[in-house]
C-alpha cells in the first residue's frame, strides 16, 4: 500500500500543533534526554515548507574547567556527531523503514 504523502500545509499525526509550527513548518513537542551530569539533548521532528523532514537537535554538554579539556570535548563532540551523522544518513534509494533495522524505541 503506497503511503500518503501529506502536502506542507497537513498537520501530521506528531504535530504539535501550536505556535511551534510557523513560517510553513510543522514541529513536534520537544523530546528531552536529560543525563544528569552529562548532560541534555533536546530533540524536535521538523516537516519544513517544502515537505521534507528532519530532526533538529540541540544539546548542552558542561565543559572541561580547562581550555586543554574543553578543546578535547568540542573535538570529541565533533567527531562523535560526525559518525552519528554518517550512521543514520538516508542512502539513496532507501525509500522506507524497511531497508534500515530497528534502533529501539521509535519516535513518532
Amino acid at each position: 500500500m503506497a503511503q500518503h504523502r501529506r502536502t506542507p500545509n497537513e498537520h501530521t499525526a506528531w504535530c504539535a500543533r501550536d505556535h511551534r509550527c510557523n513560517l510553513g513548518e510543522h514541529r513536534s513537542t520537544e523530546m528531552i534526554a536529560d543525563l544528569p551530569g552529562a548532560g541534555r539533548a533536546v530533540i524536535t521532528r521538523v516537516r519544513a515548507a517544502d515537505g521534507r523532514e528532519h530532526a533538529e537537535i540541540r544539546a548542552r554538554i558542561p565543559l572541561h574547567s580547562t581550555e586543554t579539556g574543553a578543546r578535547w570535548q568540542l573535538e570529541a563532540l565533533l567527531s562523535g556527531l560526525g559518525r552519528l551523522l554518517s550512521a543514520l544518513a538516508v542512502r539513496p534509494g532507501v525509500a522506507d523503514d524497511t531497508a534500515r533495522p530497528a534502533l529501539g524505541r521509535r519516535v513518532a
